[in-house]
């Protein structure tokens, strides 16, 4: 047992939930969530991640850090029309596609099978509204974003984990001291769930859910996987897709979106700062479940802090935590039309027949991508 395990843990649980707080507000005020809905939402989103980072790290003995889909999250934000009682229907479709992917090997190797540049340009479509949202808060307030801006590219030269976390701090402290911040509610407390009942709406589901389902996939579960056997570990992909699927369907009932493996965290967590034995790294998990624990608890008084920030480094915060997420999309798009045309359609928002924009963003991408296939196989018979 080192100190190391302990810290590695706080410090991931501090990135994980600092650097995407902003943008779980930004899904919950998207789809008409109240204060006391807003709160169960994250209260459930960090019970569900101690749960999973718990069980399944005593149980295989090696590092699974758990995390919720903040592209996930950003998808749910960027959405419009859908109620918190539709989104709740959408969420544990989501769950259920996860679960399902854990059982049935087909189901899953089809969902591995989607061409990389198209689900990359999807995540990219709706990630880029948030960050072009830094800049069009630069022009309302630039005394305040354009530093923070700044503090995010130095950081991030020495570490890029921490640049958010500094923005987040830095932020915090110029708009609390430089009066920028509206007074604290004087009723902040301890985090309570809330049952929301679901309501099952076709276009939500089509809208929302699948696209919902297969960015956590794409984004967060396989690149989480990457981590892990990059650190030497062989993860049992089922039990993990089954756990997280699991928790992602009990959580909806109380507001939260999907859980699933962390990327950035985990790098935090399996590699040799956190114990030179990998044998014994698996101990990291009970305390960062404990940290989730934690934060759980206070999870409402937390909000109530961000909820008094000004909204311009709401965005700022939101934006810069996912530029990193939106450079790895774009790196996976260069060059093949199929997915620029993906990526144009998810960033205009588009909604035809009730559906929003990822689905229809999907749809043009594998749709022209069928068409070249079927030229090329024209002119080889030719």
């Amino acid at each position: 047992m080192r100190l190391s395990i302990v810290t590695s843990a706080v410090v991931a649980a501090l990135v994980g939930f600092g650097s995407t707080i902003a943008i779980i507000i930004a899904a919950a005020q998207a789809v008409g969530a109240d204060a006391a809905q807003t709160s169960s939402w994250v209260a459930s989103l960090c019970l569900a991640t101690a749960a999973i980072s718990g069980i399944l790290s005593v149980r295989y003995r090696i590092p699974v850090v758990a995390a919720w889909s903040t592209p996930g999250a950003a998808l749910i934000a960027a959405s419009s029309g859908i109620s918190i009682h539709a989104a709740v229907g959408s969420f544990l479709l989501a769950g259920a596609l996860i679960v399902l992917a854990a059982f049935i090997k087909p189901f899953g190797r089809l969902i591995e099978r989607i061409p990389t540049p198209i689900a990359a340009a999807m995540l990219a479509g709706i990630l880029i509204r948030f960050v072009m949202a830094v800049f069009e808060s630069a022009q309302a307030a630039p005394g305040l974003v354009l530093p923070l801006v700044g503090i995010f590219l130095v950081v991030r030269l020495y570490n890029a984990a921490f640049a958010v976390l500094a923005v987040l701090f830095v932020g915090l402290a110029l708009a609390f001291g430089g009066g920028l911040a509206r007074p604290l509610a004087s009723d902040l407390s301890l985090s309570t769930l809330t049952f929301i009942r679901p309501v099952w709406e076709p276009t939500a589901l089509i809208g929302l859910g699948i696209p919902l389902f297969l960015v956590t996939m794409a984004s967060q579960n396989l690149p989480g996987f990457a981590v892990l056997r990059a650190s030497g570990y062989t993860p049992p992909s089922r039990p993990i897709l089954a756990v997280s699927g699991l928790a992602s369907i009990v959580t909806a009932f109380f507001g939260a979106h999907t859980s699933n493996l962390a990327a950035i965290s985990a790098a935090i967590c399996t590699g040799p700062d956190t114990h030179p034995d990998p044998a014994k790294r698996w101990m990291v998990g009970p305390f960062y479940t404990l940290c989730y624990l934690i934060i759980a608890a206070f999870s409402a008084a937390l909000i109530g802090v961000i909820a008094a920030l000004p909204p311009e480094l709401i965005r700022t915060v939101a934006g810069l935590a996912l530029m990193g997420a939106l450079s790895s999309a774009l790196s996976e798009t260069s060059k093949i039309l199929p997915a620029v045309l993906t990526l144009t359609v998810t960033a205009s928002g588009l909604t035809l027949l009730g559906i929003g924009s990822a689905f229809w963003g999907l749809t043009a991408g594998l749709l022209a991508l069928g068409l070249d296939a079927l030229a090329l196989r024209l002119r080889k018979r030719a």
